[in-house]
């Protein structure tokens, strides 16, 4: 098996911060007020239940800031208490056990970057094997194909007709790091496709959720289950983000056409805030970035919340450092 080679230019590990750094104190925050020590993130706000999302978000920010210690935890935790044979997470936890063992593939998506990223910044070939391994599972039970698209799913229960969408479940730095990885063109075919359908209907703001049916028509939509109207609310922001940092450019168009709807829009939740930073980022306006993201470092200081505070770190981590990005490791070649 070839050794794993990290190459420092693309990985998280270039630019090690030591805990304690200014840059860093958020993320600090953010571990040391929702992640317990036994690993498990928990909401404080919403009930004190756990969701996989959230242990995605502290596996990511623990890689980041380099506290092996922390991602050791959480991870455990996490294939421990959510891990599902088919090697996906279930997505609900709470009263000491799993009460909805569907998976989200937002999560999925993080944890399997959140392993990869670990693997690049602690020099462990194991970790990124399991992130590849994540991916794959990803790929075979979160998407289907619609037209000549294939998408990303919000979860296995959303492969039906129409298949459920939820813009801001997209992460398609991931997926083109996995077609790197693995040599497997369908990661890439994934990332590109569901682009392209957040695409059709961004105006210029991504909906929440969206449908799309035999025939690749998307349609804007409320959350499943709901008569309500398509809405840029408390999901689609994280799309503007994962598309500000796309590797392609035409994900970073789509960040950059967001900025005049979001430049004068107000920013009362760090998230808002932070998809604004990363509009302007994509607009190449750096100084309304940094002020934007300025904005959620005060929001979440100010009223902490779960979501907010994770945010409020990983919108830096990805806007302003390369400390979440993928390394290159051969051998995931070989990885079935």
């Amino acid at each position: 098996m070839l050794a794993l080679v990290t190459l420092l230019g693309a990985c998280g590990g270039a630019s090690t911060t030591a805990p304690g750094n200014g840059r860093d104190a958020v993320a600090l925050r953010f571990l040391s007020r929702y992640a317990l020590p036994d690993g498990r993130v928990v909401r404080r706000d919403q009930g004190g239940d756990t969701v996989s999302e959230g242990q995605a978000y502290g596996m990511l920010i623990a890689a980041a800031i380099g506290d092996r210690s922390a991602f050791t935890r959480i991870w455990r935790w996490t294939k421990g208490q959510l891990e599902r044979p088919d090697g996906l997470f279930a997505w609900h936890w709470t009263g000491g056990r799993v009460v909805d063992p569907q998976a989200a593939s937002d999560a999925d998506l993080e944890i399997a970057r959140a392993l990869l990223v670990a693997g690049c910044r602690f020099g462990d070939a194991s970790l990124q094997r399991r992130g590849v391994a994540v991916g794959r599972a990803v790929l075979a039970r979160e998407t289907a194909q619609r037209g000549r698209r294939l998408v990303l799913a919000a979860g296995p229960w959303a492969t039906g007709n129409p298949i459920t969408v939820n813009p801001s479940y997209l992460d398609p730095a991931l997926l083109d790091a996995l077609a790197r990885l693995t040599g497997d063109r369908r990661f890439g075919d994934l990332a590109g496709g569901t682009a392209a359908a957040i695409a059709a209907v961004s105006d210029p703001l991504p909906p929440d959720w969206a449908t799309i049916d035999e025939q690749g028509a998307v349609t804007p939509s409320g959350p499943p289950g709901r008569r309500v109207p398509a809405t840029y609310g408390f999901d689609a922001p994280r799309a503007v983000v994962w598309a500000a940092v796309a590797p392609r450019a035409a994900g970073r168009r789509l960040a950059a056409r967001a900025w005049p709807a979001l430049r004068g829009r107000a920013t009362t939740e760090p998230l808002a805030a932070v998809a604004a930073a990363a509009a302007a980022a994509a607009a190449g306006d750096r100084s309304a970035r940094d002020r934007l993201l300025a904005r959620a470092d005060r929001l979440q200081a100010g009223a902490p919340t779960y979501y907010g505070t994770a945010w409020a770190a990983l919108g830096r981590l990805l806007l302003t450092s390369d400390r979440l990005s993928i390394c290159s490791s051969p051998d995931h070649r070989s990885t079935t």
